[in-house]
């Protein structure tokens, strides 16, 4: 499938989702999501100065594997309480595509599905082969301080990236870490005014 000129050569769903910790059972299950398209690098094997076709496309990949992660969650978007996102670059292709594609445009379309989001988006990026994992940071959609949501969600592909290909990950929860007990601010507590608290 193509979108924005990229051949899209297949899209993951992951959802994990965790109903007992520490021998107890969770009031509300916490559900993770993660939504992965992996796709053709157009700038692969040379050096290209603009890099503007990823940044574009990102917008439409964003919004597609936004609403993928949500649907996958089964809540409304606004009941969506932390995010990520994350990229690697297979062998012939260069970390600053998987930049291209996560920070001047992705996070716009991430927010438009969850009915906002005022904190920083956590992101990560690496260059991989088939098989390789990326922990996938995640933090609490409007206040990056609140400790309860700091954590990550591991994704792998079996067969992706390969040495021509980009893995562009979007990661989702319905909550934060089972039993979180580390204090700071709660999410009772969140303001909501500057992304901080």
């Amino acid at each position: 499938m193509k979108m924005e000129g990229l051949e899209i050569r297949k899209i993951v769903t992951i959802i994990e989702e965790t109903g007992r910790e520490a021998s107890r059972e969770l009031v509300t299950p916490i559900k993770k999501a993660a939504a992965v398209a992996v796709f053709t690098n157009p700038f692969a094997g040379r050096y290209v100065e603009d890099l503007t076709p990823l940044t574009d496309a990102s917008v439409k990949l964003g919004d597609m594997l936004a609403k993928q992660v949500v649907a996958a969650l089964g809540v409304d978007g606004k009941q969506v309480e932390s995010y990520g996102k994350a990229a690697i670059v297979g062998e012939n292709g260069e970390l600053e595509h998987a930049a291209a594609l996560l920070h001047p445009k992705l996070g716009t379309p991430m927010r438009e599905n969850i009915g906002g989001g005022k904190a920083l988006i956590p992101s990560a990026k690496k260059m991989g082969s088939s098989g390789t994992a990326i922990d996938v940071p995640l933090g609490h959609k409007d206040a990056a301080f609140v400790r309860s949501h700091f954590d990550a969600m591991e994704v792998r592909i079996p067969d992706a990236p390969r040495a021509n290909e980009i893995m562009l990950c979007v990661v989702m929860t319905n909550g934060g870490r089972p039993l979180p007990r580390v204090g700071g601010l709660t999410v009772d507590q969140i303001k909501g005014e500057d992304g901080l608290r």
